[in-house]
């Protein structure tokens, strides 16, 4: 069902909270004045963590006047090419969501819509030649993953952390591996206990999965899905939220959380469009916390609970990240338990 509103409650709460170019120029502009009809496909509920950053920047550029915004959630990966197809005859020139469980498919799909600019996460590269109308992004967060790590690791007391993921695929591991890269800042002897619940959303199967954890010694979590911080508040350990603040929800259990921003990313598509040169690339580089496309959320009330020599290195990193004195290591390769 294809949707414009958005219900009031835990939806509302949650979502408040340069590219290489790469092919010929995208074939349909509009004026800076002109609106641009854009929708959102997505596979799972727009509260899912991750798609609600691109469902908030959506919402924020309709709020601007800069697109009208309609959008369609659970969708099946088998259904789709299906979407993609209804709203390219509807007239919509902006298309937005994820297609890591659909990419053949979609991508045939933009090379039939070569009037329609293409936005979509995915693990690949762009393919200039077979859709330049097509460019990808994901949500490179790493630098901020590493900042919550350096805090996850003066916060443990056992020095055992358990990390539970969605799916072992390139835009979960380098976030996972950039928190594990944080932690050992601060605790060098951590172990870390990884797991994957094979599920974008699933908060029981994620839950049960840490309440394991948490059994096996670990005393906080990094929580990739939703559901993690569930069980961590029960048991009464501490958890690093991802993607999005809820520590609102968690206010003593969430300690910090990488954040991610979409707007950058939205923005400059919307950008291209508008000036007729929106192309095959790679938006992805929008994501990193030097364009604004990541931040390390406030302590809020874990403020003065992290040592103050621990905020100072968090401090001076983030600094050195985005003058580009320092780089985090974007690791693609599956975490491992150790």
């Amino acid at each position: 069902m294809i949707r414009n509103d958005f219900s009031v409650s835990r939806r509302a709460v949650l979502m408040g909270g340069g590219a290489a170019v790469l092919g010929a120029s995208f074939p349909f502009s509009v004026s800076a004045a002109e609106p641009i009809k854009m929708a959102g496909i997505y596979t799972v509920p727009v509260e899912q963590q991750w798609v609600s950053r691109i469902h908030k920047a959506a919402e924020a550029a309709k709020a601007a006047g800069a697109v009208t915004y309609k959008y369609t959630e659970n969708v099946a990966n088998t259904d789709y090419p299906r979407v993609m197809r209804e709203y390219c005859e509807s007239g919509v020139k902006l298309i937005v969501g994820e297609i890591f469980g659909a990419e053949a498919e979609a991508r045939e799909v933009a090379a039939e819509y070569p009037g329609v600019a293409f936005l979509l996460g995915s693990s690949f590269m762009p393919d200039e030649k077979a859709n330049p109308n097509l460019a990808v992004f994901d949500n490179y967060i790493q630098d901020a993953s590493y900042l919550s790590g350096i805090i996850a690791g003066a916060m443990t007391k056992s020095g055992n952390i358990g990390m539970v993921g969605g799916f072992p695929i390139p835009e979960v591991n380098r976030l996972m591996n950039a928190f594990m890269a944080g932690v050992r800042e601060s605790r060098a002897d951590a172990k870390f206990q990884v797991s994957f619940i094979g599920s974008w959303f699933d908060p029981p199967k994620a839950k049960e999965t840490a309440f394991a954890m948490i059994s096996n010694g670990a005393d906080l979590l990094y929580a990739e899905r939703f559901g993690v911080s569930d069980a961590a508040k029960e048991r009464g350990v501490l958890a690093i939220g991802n993607v999005i603040d809820t520590q609102a929800d968690y206010p003593n259990t969430v300690v910090a959380s990488a954040l991610w921003h979409f707007e950058p990313t939205l923005n400059k598509a919307i950008s291209a469009i508008q000036a007729g040169s929106f192309k095959a690339a790679n938006y992805g580089v929008y994501s990193f916390m030097k364009e604004g496309g990541c931040s390390l959320s406030p302590l809020g009330t874990f403020s003065g609970k992290v040592p103050a020599d621990v905020m100072a290195k968090v401090t001076k990193k983030e600094a050195a990240i985005k003058d580009g004195s320092f780089t985090v290591k974007i690791d693609d390769n599956e975490p491992k338990s150790l």
